[in-house]
């Protein structure tokens, strides 16, 4: 889910400081931008970071300062970039005509003439605050998705109340139907039978064809149960967003097959209200590592 953490740590007269923060992905893409010196541990740091987060595109800046002094930097020349300048500057002057001299000030603004090596840093001794400041860091970004993390699970609390009450409407609706397409069916051939006497066992055996091509009892079973599941999992602590979206998939299938069977304005009118929320669930689900 969305968060931010930041970390500081001082050893020595060295300060680390590490900035981290995630987005919604359906997957897990750590992002680093490191100083050139931590690139031979950035296996390290990513495992760090995969220890604690299962999903989301995760961006991590760490930087490390001297205090009370200057970073060093190292200057060299690129002697082979610079041969190589020149040689096209001859060919300009040989081919062209081109007789303008230049300057050892301008040679030099060209790109990677001058090559930047800052100090190389001890790994070994840097790497304790690097993973201190990463751990603050990480500690920080929990808390905050922690907190979000409440929210979210109110909100799919409050809407899996509402569905459960949407469902309890639906079954107790559902034996209604068999009896008014029973009452609907007597009347329709009294209209058109009039003196005629009814088969009362023809009748009969209409009506238990139509309750067992609109029973729903299956699909509201295995709704609940997908919502059981649903709550089961936002009890455990680990990571649970695929799974909860694979459940909010199986239950809006499960109030497809409900509606279309039931061929009942009522029901049909409820099963939608069941899917706006399903729709708003599988939305915060984004949200759920």
């Amino acid at each position: 889910m969305t968060a931010y953490g930041r970390g500081e740590y001082t050893a020595d007269d060295t300060r680390f400081i590490a900035e981290l923060k995630s987005v919604n992905n359906r997957y897990r893409d750590i992002v680093l931008r490191l100083p050139k010196t931590l690139h031979i541990i950035e296996d390290e740091i990513r495992a760090l970071i995969a220890s604690r987060i299962k999903r989301g595109r995760i961006e991590v800046s760490i930087q490390i300062e001297k205090e009370g002094a200057e970073v060093e930097y190292g200057l060299a020349l690129n002697q082979r970039l610079v041969r190589s300048y020149l040689g096209i500057f001859q060919q300009l002057k040989d081919e062209l005509g081109y007789d303008q001299k230049i300057s050892p000030e301008a040679l030099c603004q060209m790109k990677d003439v001058i090559l930047f090596k800052p100090e190389d840093a001890d790994i070994d001794k840097i790497r304790p605050g690097i993973q201190e400041v990463l751990t603050l860091a990480l500690d920080s970004h929990e808390a905050m998705r922690t907190q979000e993390g409440k929210a979210i699970e109110e909100d799919f609390n409050q809407r899996l109340q509402l569905i459960q009450g949407y469902l309890d409407y639906i079954e107790g609706r559902a034996p209604i139907i068999v009896e008014n397409y029973e009452k609907r069916l007597k009347e329709k051939i009294v209209q058109i039978s009039k003196d005629i006497d009814i088969d009362e066992n023809r009748l009969i055996q209409e009506v238990a064809i139509f309750a067992d091509r609109c029973d729903i009892t299956e699909e509201i079973v295995r709704t609940r149960s997908h919502l059981s599941q649903f709550k089961h999992y936002m009890a455990m602590d680990d990571a649970i967003g695929r799974r909860l979206d694979f459940l909010m998939q199986e239950i809006n299938r499960e109030v497809n097959t409900m509606s279309a069977k039931a061929t009942d304005s009522t029901i049909s009118a409820k099963a939608v209200e069941i899917k706006a929320e399903l729709e708003k669930i599988r939305e915060q689900i984004q949200n759920v590592e």
